[in-house]
């Protein structure tokens, strides 16, 4: 008797565990039934995991009891529950001391008052978890609907919960298949775990790996990830699932349903898990305003000052006011916005600055709308090219002509694997050369229509470069294409950009009207002079400004800034498109585009390239009768000094050309954007310059004694050129000042 006392009682391996030992066979009424439960759970696992089915998972995963966290405000001790009831978020959110089940009244006396198993306070200490067998493997997590085509262990999720619809070969084929999961009501465009075999896809995470950062933030995760990881994904998973709320440790709590006292270890590591991913803007970022900070007390002590109240400054303040810190905006203008300034002159909302969205799937833009209730008007694909002469192009001419634009960029890319940043040349002379010595060698000749639409090809790229091709890097003019893009539709913010950032702005502390002059970073703490001599003094200061004031010293620094970063801040160019809106009494343009949102205009030669190549149909409803085009390249030298109705004559000239078979009204109203004389910011967007290289991105970005932080889609060298970069930058060095 006494041995198998002291079988069934003996401390288990762990030295100075006090858990107990139990034999798996005798914890179910009879040793038959008990392997008879434990081979069906063996089929199970190994039809729907990787991992080994052991005797020790089959106790983790079936056995050991649950334990469940008292949720009376001034109580929190943990209980273990009896076998038989099982655990579920439901009642882990209502579970008081002594609950009783299957209608059993409460018992009379105060049940908190009762002391807390002893071996909880252990599960508290660092050595606990190292000690730990088998990782823990969670149970109908809020991740699982994402992560179907995945090993659930591989993921952190227990296969004998996982649907057993696949088998393994279907599992296999799966694998190959790059699927994303519909989960209804979740947004089409949140996706943010990579699907098995897929990559290359922005703001995407491994969910079967950790991330450098991670790894960095948690080391002790390293030699086994799967705790991490199934944490992680559960926060992400729940984030996706609901972005209008903050989402807090003790909403996923609940959902961490796992049995054994490494429950409590899991609730306990949320905490920790779900900090680092606010700090780092994956989760309660966007438009949220909070009521309670979000980082722990130790944040709200400092003060950071933001220069510039653009998509990268708001974005930033946003974020450090909803971690607790006291921010002050400085803004040199009479409104928010920067580079995002909306008209609604014309009876639609025209962006002056940004009003597309490049690529929608996990784009930040998209989760604000979300959150705000914004419809994007999605990109159609169809653009008819239209000479002039209003001929419309054989679309067969348009595709055989972008397929040898292709082909020219491609022999760019070969050209320039094995040249030094001092072989570099420009694009533009680049693509001649490349171009010459292809009619050369092929002997094909094109005709005068395929050479005008070639043109055409290029001031698309001169749009998309903000500049003329020949002050453009031919070694690094897509220097970020090495980095994963925002992939999807295109879509257009029918409402602009402004909605979101003045949403952004609210309640935060923002002084316009306040140019600032003088950056002194020389003492214990930063102060910030404006041109009124007005002062402020903070821990840390964010500089938003655009790259071609920083190239134009418009701040002193004091002392001045590293030659590296000056070095880095002139090797970028400051690019300048325009735009010109027109207002109609009709829309002329319906029988001939046919609902297409958008319709290219062929040069009539390539000292005409740039002007109005590209004609955006503004209201995709078609109510309104508003066209809106692009000036780029050298076109934007030739209209800068020319007044708005010479602009407008000029674009007129062209839409008769394009419409010659009918009546093309005056225009009503229209206005015509002046970038590059706009004293706050002087250009439209970066680009590196011949002799440049994407690294000079990340220089910028770099902060100075950490002190003085840099944000803007000039320091984004994964994404520049856009809001999103811009919004994105700014989310990084809130992350970073915070960190500090």
């Amino acid at each position: 008797m006494k041995t198998s006392q002291r079988k069934k009682y003996r401390k288990c391996e762990k030295a100075g565990c006090s858990a107990y030992a139990m034999c798996f066979a005798s914890a179910s009424e009879s040793h038959k039934d008990g392997y008879e439960k434990y081979a069906n759970w063996k089929r199970v696992w190994t039809g729907n995991g990787k991992s080994e089915p052991s005797l020790k998972a089959f106790m983790a995963d079936q056995q050991l009891p649950y334990w469940v966290q008292c949720t009376k405000q001034d109580c929190g001790k943990w209980r273990q529950l009896t076998k038989e009831i099982q655990l579920t978020a439901s009642l882990a959110t209502t579970y008081r001391c002594g609950m009783k089940f299957n209608n059993v009244k409460s018992e009379g006396t105060d049940q908190c008052s009762q002391p807390e198993d002893m071996r909880v306070a252990e599960v508290i200490d660092s050595w606990w978890h190292s000690m730990l067998i088998l990782p823990p493997l969670l149970k109908d997590s809020p991740a699982s609907a994402f992560l179907t085509a995945y090993y659930p262990d591989c993921v952190g999720m227990s296969p004998s919960s996982s649907p057993a619809n696949l088998s393994l070969s279907e599992l296999k084929a799966e694998h190959c298949r790059v699927t994303q999961p519909q989960i209804p009501g979740l947004c089409p465009y949140f996706q943010p775990f990579y699907q098995p075999n897929e990559c290359g896809k922005a703001l995407c995470v491994r969910p079967d790996m950790m991330e450098l950062d991670e790894l960095y933030e948690f080391p002790e995760y390293s030699r086994d990830p799967t705790m991490y990881l199934a944490l992680r994904n559960l926060i992400l998973a729940s984030w996706h699932r609901d972005c209008k709320e903050v989402l807090t440790p003790q909403k996923c709590a609940p959902h961490i349903v796992v049995r054994g006292l490494v429950r409590v270890r899991c609730v306990q590591e949320v905490d920790r898990v779900l900090h680092f991913m606010t700090r780092k803007g994956l989760i309660n970022t966007g438009v949220l305003s909070v009521t309670e900070p979000l980082l722990p007390s130790q944040y709200h002590d400092k003060k950071a000052v933001v220069i510039g109240a653009g998509a990268s400054g708001l974005a930033a303040a946003r974020q450090l006011k909803n971690f607790g810190m006291q921010v002050v905006v400085l803004e040199a203008r009479d409104r928010v916005g920067g580079r995002v300034w909306d008209d609604t002159s014309l009876g639609v909302t025209v962006g002056r600055g940004a009003q597309i969205v490049n690529g929608c799937i996990n784009n930040p833009i998209g989760l604000m709308c979300e959150q705000m209730g914004i419809k994007m008007h999605k990109l159609g694909e169809r653009c008819d090219l239209i000479q002039e002469g209003g001929k419309t192009t054989d679309p067969a001419i348009d595709k055989r002509m972008d397929f040898h634009f292709n082909a020219i960029l491609d022999v760019v890319s070969e050209w320039r694997k094995d040249k030094s940043q001092h072989q570099d040349t420009p694009l533009g002379e680049k693509i001649q050369e490349v171009y010459k010595t292809f009619l050369q060698e092929s002997g094909i000749q094109f005709s005068e229509l395929e050479e005008k639409v070639l043109q055409f090809h290029l001031s698309n790229l001169e749009y998309a470069c903000g500049s003329n091709l020949d002050q453009v890097s031919a070694r690094s003019w897509d220097h970020n294409e090495f980095f994963a893009q925002f992939s999807g539709d295109h879509a257009m913010l029918t409402q602009g950009y402004s909605a979101l950032l003045s949403r952004l702005a609210e309640g935060l502390d923002i002084r316009l009207s306040t140019p600032v002059q003088a950056i002194d970073y020389s003492g214990e703490l930063v102060t910030v002079t404006s041109s009124t001599g007005s002062q402020w003094t903070a821990h840390k200061v964010l500089v938003t400004v655009p790259l071609a004031l920083l190239q134009k010293n418009a701040l002193q620094f004091a002392p001045p800034l590293p030659e590296r970063k000056l070095k880095a801040i002139n090797s970028l160019g400051a690019g300048v498109i325009e735009k010109i809106a027109l207002q109609f009494p009709y829309r002329f343009w319906d029988s001939k585009i046919q609902g297409a949102d958008y319709f290219g205009h062929i040069p009539p030669g390539p000292d005409k390239r740039g002007m109005f190549s590209v004609f955006y149909d503004m209201d995709p409803q078609g109510k309104h009768s508003v066209l809106m085009s692009v000036i780029t390249g050298d076109a934007v030298a030739t209209i800068k000094d020319l007044g708005d109705k010479q602009v407008a004559n000029l674009c007129m000239k062209v839409l008769r050309e394009l419409f010659k078979e009918q009546e093309v009204p005056e225009p009503v109203k229209y206005f015509v954007t002046h970038w590059s004389k706009d004293v706050w910011s002087q250009m439209s967007y970066s680009f590196v310059k011949t002799g440049g290289s994407g690294e000079a991105y990340d220089i910028i970005a770099e902060e100075v004694q950490g002190k003085v932080f840099f944000a803007g889609e000039a320091t984004n060298r994964h994404f520049p050129q856009t809001v999103t970069g811009a919004y994105l930058s700014g989310v990084r060095e809130a992350s970073k000042i915070a960190a500090l």
